[in-house]
């Protein structure tokens, strides 16, 4: 792994953007093409608005019920979500979370893949154990009808 790698400088966004910090919110760190993998939703969600959806979907969702942080210290989404590991190379990354929702531990992981430059490409969620995904589940159906009658 070298500091020069894309994923690096995607990951500093991405975790800005968390924090909510980085101006331009998910447009400054999703490529327009982008690929979003649901553990929930079987076939791949293309393009960055859909994907924005289920991102900030996701976010109202496993931002848990106890306030938290990320791995670095600073506030995640909200809530007790927080990122416990990071593995970066080249134009890869896997970060692992944990977060509680309704007093259920929820593990999983976000696997990340950028362009070159740093552009998300690819974002894949994994959650574990199963009354976590059939929680999520319930959660993230009921925040996107919320959100889609909002717009």
């Amino acid at each position: 792994m070298s500091e020069n790698d894309p994923i690096n400088a995607c990951m500093e966004r991405w975790h800005e953007h968390m924090s909510g910090r980085l101006d331009g919110g998910l447009d400054a760190v999703l490529h327009p093409d982008v690929v979003f993998l649901s553990p929930i939703v079987f076939t791949p969600q293309k393009g960055i608005d859909i994907t924005k959806a289920y991102l900030s979907a996701a976010g109202g969702t496993l931002g848990g019920d106890e306030p938290g942080s990320s791995s670095d210290g600073e506030s995640a989404g909200g809530g007790g979500f927080r990122y416990t590991k990071e593995i970066l190379d080249g134009n890869h990354g896997v970060l692992e979370f944990e977060t509680s929702i309704d007093g259920k531990y929820v593990n999983g992981i976000d696997m990340i893949s950028c362009d070159d430059d740093g552009m998300i490409t690819e974002f894949k969620v994994m959650i574990r154990p199963l009354q976590a995904i059939n929680l999520v589940h319930a959660q993230m159906k009921a925040m996107l009808e919320k959100m889609a009658a909002q717009s």
